[in-house]
């Protein structure tokens, strides 16, 4: 059986995004969160693809063995770099004949780095609405795409943005997952844009675990995510702190999904950097219980 999602009266839809291991030890951790993690009746979790396809193979391995070895419903991530339009296919296919259903469709990020501008690989697709359309002709999959809250970066305006998210769902996109941010108020200033631009598929909110502050600051800025400067000072003397930072990310991140809920929010996805306890620790503040407790309330 697959478990799919939870009831409305069981608290919010949660799902949880996992990279692929380098090493025998990553594996280890990965799976024992995955583990910790599946009572939580996740609606989906997600596994990631390198850049430039250079996770391909493990990608394919770690989506293989959530759908062999658990109740989940695994969504495979795939991107358009570094790789033809036939090399994309087989690899779709081969989701497909390991039974999975659900890809999250991205265009990727330049190999060359960030700071270079995005190209279409020769006869490959060109971005990731092109790719949705790709893996629809190939099979009936659901197909959740990626959305940005404060723009993308390489978006002209407001308007090519919200164009491309069109486009996306156009192609057959029925889910979008939003880039992390820091403030609830920014989540619902870009879903009254895309309301109003007539977009009403689900949005739902990228939420970021990452108790180095340090390492979210470098990963805000490559994606042009704002820090307000309450969350800098929360995390201000806490460098040499592990534990209290954790504290506070936990904290933070259960806050404006609090708030995020009030506002009409019903599902999250969590950026779980293969650890389980910050997710559970959030899931926890939020009233998201274990499958079996809420059986036996």
């Amino acid at each position: 059986m697959t478990v799919t999602g939870r009831s409305s009266s069981q608290g919010p839809k949660v799902s949880f995004e996992f990279f692929p291991p380098k090493s025998e030890e990553a594996e280890a951790k990965l799976w024992s969160s995955i583990a910790r993690l599946s009572p939580l009746a996740p609606d989906f979790v997600s596994v990631t693809y390198g850049a430039g396809g250079s996770t391909r193979d493990r990608t394919h391995r770690t989506v293989r063995r959530i759908v062999s070895e658990t109740e989940m419903a695994p969504a495979a991530h795939l991107t358009c770099v570094s790789a033809t339009r036939d090399q994309v296919d087989e690899v779709i296919r081969d989701y497909w004949n390991a039974g999975v259903r659900h890809i999250v469709a991205l265009r990727g990020d330049p190999p060359e780095g960030l700071d270079q501008a995005y190209t279409p690989f020769p006869n490959g697709y060109s971005n990731s609405a092109d790719l949705t359309a790709g893996i629809k002709a190939i099979g009936d999959f659901e197909v959740s795409v990626g959305c940005y809250p404060e723009k993308h970066p390489d978006s002209a305006d407001w308007d090519a943005d919200l164009d491309m998210l069109k486009a996306k769902i156009d192609a057959g996109a029925t889910r979008a997952i939003t880039q992390f941010f820091f403030d609830a108020d920014i989540f619902f200033r870009y879903l009254e844009r895309v309301r109003k631009a007539g977009i009403d598929i689900p949005i739902v909110p990228g939420v970021m675990l990452q108790p180095n502050f340090k390492g979210l600051v470098r990963m805000a800025e490559m994606c042009g995510a704002h820090i307000p400067d309450r969350v800098h000072a929360v995390y201000g003397g806490l460098e040499d702190d592990a534990g209290t930072r954790e504290l506070v990310t936990a904290h933070l991140a259960a806050e404006m999904c609090e708030k995020l809920s009030q506002g009409g929010a019903d599902a999250f996805h969590f950026y779980t950097l293969n650890r389980a306890e910050l997710s559970l620790s959030t899931c926890a503040l939020l009233g998201v219980k274990p499958a079996h407790e809420i059986k036996a309330a």
